[in-house]
Formats: structure tokens, C-alpha cells, sequence
């Protein structure tokens, strides 16, 4: 039992107390804010701010470059979805769960490419291309930064990138050594799966009530 717990855990050993606690804290916040996405409730956005300002703050001193823009970048997006989320597109009805349109995937396609430019450069401007994982850290920057401003416009295909992110991200945050984390994302994508399912639902309904 102590090899399992060491092999999981191990790598807290020489870490501060505290940032155990904070990492702690915001996979829990970070749990509320995914499921409160999947409910389609407007606490995805203070739940997620809360978790994503902890991280910023824990991959700044860990210097994880990547994960800390992913995260500064879901809290900036945080701010612009509660304000979608929240706009009345009519007197009583609030901004819609809908299909991504062609322009959305098109700009899809360009902040993709322009993170993945974005990325390149820090990780180069830093010397942070020591191994495999700078270039995995890359994809995944992109792939939820995608992820991130769909699920801000309400677009159902956001989960499928939340889907494929949290997939990578299991393996890679494990490896990194931040065991937690790596649990977070293994239980996001069992939520994200029923988040698109829901949220699928949801616009079929209102389609067949329209």
C-alpha cells in the first residue's frame, strides 16, 4: 500500500505545505466550476475564477509557463463569458446554448494557430524546450484556449475540446508530478462527456420547441 501511495503521491515530498493546499483548493473549485458547466449554471464562472487564480499562482512559482497562460487565460475568459452568459438577446431570454457557426470554427482555427505562435514563442524566449513535454504543453494550450471561448459563447462543441484536452492533460500533469491535478482532469472528462450529452440535449429541445 505505502508503493501506491508513494508512487502517487511521492513527488509532494518536497513541496510547501501550503501549495498542497492551494492545489487542493483549486482542483475542488475546479471540479465545482466543470459541473456547474455541464448544469449549464452561471457558477462555472466564480467557481472557475477562484480555481484558475490559485493555479496562475502555483505554475508561476512551479514555472510551468504554458499551464499558467492556459489558466490566466480561462479567468480573462471567465470575465467575457459572465457577461455573455448573463446578456439578454431579447426583453427575457439570455444568450442560448447553440452550434458553433462557420465563422466560430474559423476563429477557432486562428486562435489555435495563433496559441500554439503564442506559445512557441514564450517557450523559446524562456528556454523552456528541454523535453517532450514543452511541445505537449503547446497543443494542450491550444486545444482548451479553443475549448475555453467556445464554452464562453455557449457553443455546444466546446466540450468535445475539453474532451480531447482533459484526455492529454491525465498523463501529462501525472508525469509532471502534480498528482491532484492529474485526478482533476481524469474526472473532468467523465464530466465533460456528460456535459456534451446535456448540453446536446438542451438544443434539441429548444430546436424542437422553436
Amino acid at each position: 500500500m505505502s508503493h501506491i501511495f508513494d508512487f502517487l503521491f511521492g513527488q509532494y515530498s518536497g513541496y510547501d505545505t501550503i501549495d498542497i493546499v492551494l492545489e487542493i483548493v483549486a482542483v475542488i473549485f475546479g471540479f465545482l466550476s466543470v459541473w456547474s458547466s455541464k448544469e449549464n449554471n452561471i457558477w462555472v464562472f466564480p467557481t472557475g475564477m477562484i480555481s484558475t487564480g490559485i493555479f496562475v499562482y502555483l505554475l508561476l512559482k512551479w514555472e510551468l509557463l504554458g499551464d499558467m497562460m492556459i489558466n490566466g487565460y480561462y479567468f480573462i475568459m471567465s470575465i467575457y463569458g459572465w457577461y455573455i452568459w448573463t446578456r439578454k438577446v431579447d426583453s427575457t431570454h439570455v444568450t442560448p446554448i447553440s452550434r458553433t457557426t462557420s465563422w466560430e470554427h474559423k476563429m477557432s482555427a486562428v486562435i489555435f494557430m495563433v496559441t500554439l505562435g503564442f506559445v512557441f514563442i514564450v517557450y523559446q524566449t524562456f528556454d523552456k524546450w528541454t523535453s517532450w513535454v514543452a511541445y505537449v504543453d503547446t497543443i494542450t494550450t491550444a486545444i482548451f484556449f479553443v475549448g475555453m471561448w467556445l464554452m464562453a459563447r455557449r457553443k455546444v462543441e466546446n466540450w468535445i475540446y475539453w474532451i480531447i484536452g482533459d484526455l492529454i492533460s491525465i498523463p501529462l500533469y501525472f508525469y509532471k508530478g502534480f498528482t491532484f491535478t492529474s485526478i482533476q482532469y481524469f474526472g473532468f472528462t467523465f464530466i465533460a462527456i456528460y456535459g456534451y450529452i446535456a448540453w446536446k440535449k438542451s438544443l434539441n429541445k429548444t430546436l424542437q420547441i422553436a
